[in-house]
């Protein structure tokens, strides 16, 4: 008998490998071995292949020896959407369908004993990887029919059984099959999408012009944002709003959040490609995986690469486990996660902007400054809750922003010109064409990407900012890490500037180092740059 061949993809994150199945069919000790570095939820194919072979009216070679190879063979394997392909592998191995007809194809699906597909998670990146791979034809389960067809130039059959697989294949007669079950993915992207931030705009925010400019940087280059503050000043309330100030995902940007949100199985395929950039806010009692990713079995994305190219916010930061704390030092410094294993290496893109929210104590009652400080906190207990705010991960956050309650004053003046999220947007959008251009040749779409060694080599500031900067390096003002980010940032101001000429320079310094300390802005820097 002929050795048949199919192929499918195994998923490293959101990194796809394509794999070629071999099935030989032969005379000898009558067994079925799977073989190439298969996990166990693979290996239980051979059971479930063989009853859906069965339980389809196919023949099954039940007196043969059946060898099935997933090769490379060093490269592990894990998940059952490799299913179809083998059950095709076997029938084409048994010369039930013709050899030939599999070729140029990638099939995925999980097979139920009696032969229907059941939905898989990661179809898209999986589909990404074999057009990259040069095969354009795809046979997946029915209902990932329309995420499959997001991948432009590609080719794709919805079935919703190995019959109908079959019949494709062989260009027969498409039997009957129930519809393939659902797998609550819907409702969980309904429950998902029903946050409320999706209607919120800048212009219910009253005052707050520093820290309403400081969301403005942010979102224009990407920064990281820390808000602090005692409860109720409106740290919440600007953070929600961070994302009506970001411009609608490029193509790229769209295809990459996309292929996250399908392989953690949180994709409504109905819905299209995503438009919009991200929003999580989870609790501060969210786990380490849920946060970074990883899990049992094939690594699953958490929230930090959920909003790739969107925005999480952490609120009450402080009260984060600490094995989370500490988790964040790669996502605020690299833009991606690495989740390494025993025999696995899994690296997940986190390019979104972290906004950190912390009272200045447990209570939120602690004002230092003012008459009637009534916070009753421990010492002990504020020390503790502190700690969680300095070191390495707050080296690595962009911008500081203390949050006061608003005065009497600002709360009653309900006609004070407030810009809402549009015009506000705008800008943004402009800065970021800007950055974009700036680093066509080089991949980086905003400042808040960019490597210091390059900004030193080709885009430096100017000569005075500088050396102003140099020297508050040498005093220990800035860290070599501070420094970056105060230089990234002053490109960002230079470039939210209505006409920007040359290199950022003492002005655009000076609003950084402004942002980076937390030190209050000069309140003609924010008038200037929001006329």
């Amino acid at each position: 008998m002929p050795v048949a061949t199919t192929r499918t993809v195994s998923l490293d994150g959101a990194v796809g490998h394509l794999v070629t199945i071999q099935a030989d069919v032969s005379a000898g000790q009558v067994r079925t071995d799977l073989i190439g570095r298969v996990d166990q939820g693979l290996s239980e194919a051979r059971d479930r292949v063989r009853m859906a072979i069965t339980n389809t009216d196919l023949p099954w070679p039940a007196t043969k020896r059946i060898t099935v190879l997933l090769s490379p063979a060093d490269l592990r394997k894990r998940g059952t959407h490799h299913d179809l392909g083998i059950a095709l592998a076997v029938l084409a191995a048994d010369a039930t369908i013709d050899p030939l007809t599999l070729d140029h194809c990638l099939y995925v699906g999980e097979l139920m004993l009696d032969g229907s597909l059941r939905s898989v998670r990661g179809v898209l990146p999986m589909v990404l990887a074999a057009r990259d791979r040069g095969i354009t034809t795809v046979m997946v389960p029915e209902p990932q029919l329309e995420e499959a067809k997001m991948v432009p130039g590609t080719t794709v059959y919805g079935v919703r059984s190995l019959a109908q697989a079959v019949a494709v294949v062989t260009g027969g007669p498409m039997p009957d099959a129930p519809p393939v079950a659902d797998s609550g993915t819907a409702s969980l992207l309904q429950w998902r999408g029903s946050s409320r931030h999706e209607d919120l705009d800048l212009a219910d925010v009253l005052g707050m012009a520093d820290a309403r400019f400081a969301m403005e940087v942010a979102a224009a280059g990407g920064h990281h944002l820390l808000l602090s503050g005692p409860k109720g000043a409106g740290k919440t309330t600007l953070a929600e709003r961070l994302p009506s100030l970001l411009p609608d995902l490029s193509a790229e940007e769209s295809l990459e959040l996309t292929a996250i949100h399908s392989l953690a199985g949180i994709l409504d395929p109905g819905a299209g490609m995503l438009q919009r950039p991200p929003y999580s806010a989870p609790h501060h009692d969210a786990s380490k995986t849920s946060i970074v990713g990883g899990g049992s079995g094939q690594v699953r994305p958490g929230e930090l690469s959920r909003t790739h190219s969107g925005v999480l916010f952490l609120d009450e930061f402080p009260l984060f486990r600490h094995d989370v704390v500490e988790a964040m030092r790669e996502p605020l410094e690299n833009g991606e996660i690495t989740v390494a294993r025993a025999e696995e290496l899994v690296t997940l893109p986190a390019r979104g902007i972290v906004v950190l929210a912390a009272n200045p104590c447990p209570c939120g009652d602690h004002t230092p400054h003012a008459k009637d400080d009534r916070c009753r906190c421990r010492p002990q207990a504020l020390r503790e809750y502190r700690a969680k705010l300095t070191g390495p991960v707050a080296d690595r956050i962009d911008i500081t922003r203390h949050v006061e309650p608003l005065s009497g004053h600002e709360r009653s003046d309900r006609f004070a010109p407030r810009e809402d999220s549009a015009t506000v947007r705008a800008r943004v959008t402009v800065a970021r064409a800007r950055q974009a251009e700036r680093y066509a040749d080089v991949g980086w779409r905003l400042n808040g990407h960019a490597t210091g060694a390059a900004l030193r080599d080709h885009w430096p500031l100017t000569d005075a900012a500088t050396s102003i900067l140099d020297q508050q390096v040498v005093k220990g003002a800035l860290t070599s890490r501070g420094a970056v980010r105060v230089h990234r940032m002053a490109w960002t101001v230079h470039d939210l500037a209505p006409d920007p000429t040359g290199r950022p320079g003492v002005d655009e310094l000076d609003v950084a180092m402004r942002l980076r300390t937390g030190l209050p802005l000069l309140a003609t820097t924010v008038e200037r740059r929001s006329a």
